[in-house]
């Protein structure tokens, strides 16, 4: 038999995967907990095959949860179960260990398959989080910029001119604006504003 744990803060939700997942001869729930804290601390319990973990609860949320358990339970598989997809839910869910995304507009044979999956070691990704995650990986990597660039542009984005980046970082205004001519040509841009922005959608401020 393969042991599930549900972790979801509805009750209504845990009742009606429980009655589909007992109903396979070889899936069985021994336990739910309404939180990630509760969760954390019945997976220790318990230890359970598979956890079926909610993303958005109180008392900590599922990602959290997921890295304290694999932490403690490094062989558990943690498949999160969820109504959400965007790309920040399930890059941390993966990040944090997770190995299946699942939506919850999964049919009972789908979630069973995937139980099954998660168990022989596999991967469980519902299709659009497959496409969200292959899109994130095809994404091309954000540009490198050396330290003194950024810094220059860090100060660029504190409101600073030229003339008072050069004072600040004892350089020549001349050498100033070959940084920023730099920076520009990484980032694909051709203002001071555009170089600020596009910087911070790339984490490099």
């Amino acid at each position: 038999m393969i042991r599930i744990l549900l972790v979801d803060d509805h009750p209504v939700v845990r009742h009606g995967l429980r009655g589909m997942l007992d109903a396979e001869p070889d899936l069985t729930v021994v336990g739910e907990a309404s939180s990630g804290d509760a969760g954390v601390a019945l997976a220790v319990e318990l230890g359970p095959d598979i956890v079926l973990m909610d993303l958005r609860m109180p008392d900590g949320d599922g990602v959290d949860a997921t890295g304290r358990i694999l932490a403690r339970m490094p062989k558990a598989r943690v498949v999160v179960l969820t109504t959400y997809e965007t790309d920040r839910d399930i890059l941390r869910a993966i990040e944090a260990g997770a190995c299946g995304y699942l939506l919850k507009d999964a049919s009972p044979a789908e979630l069973a398959d995937a139980v099954r999956a998660a168990y022989r070691g596999e991967t469980v990704l519902a299709p659009s989080v497959a496409s969200t995650l292959v899109r994130q990986v095809r994404k091309p990597a954000p540009p490198a910029l050396s330290a003194r660039e950024a810094e220059v542009l860090r100060l660029v984005a504190l409101g600073r001119t030229n003339a008072d980046i050069g004072r600040e970082l004892f350089i020549s205004e001349a050498t100033v604006k070959t940084h920023l001519l730099r920076v520009f040509s990484k980032l694909d841009v051709a203002d001071r504003t555009a170089a600020v922005t596009t910087a911070m959608s790339h984490g490099l401020l």
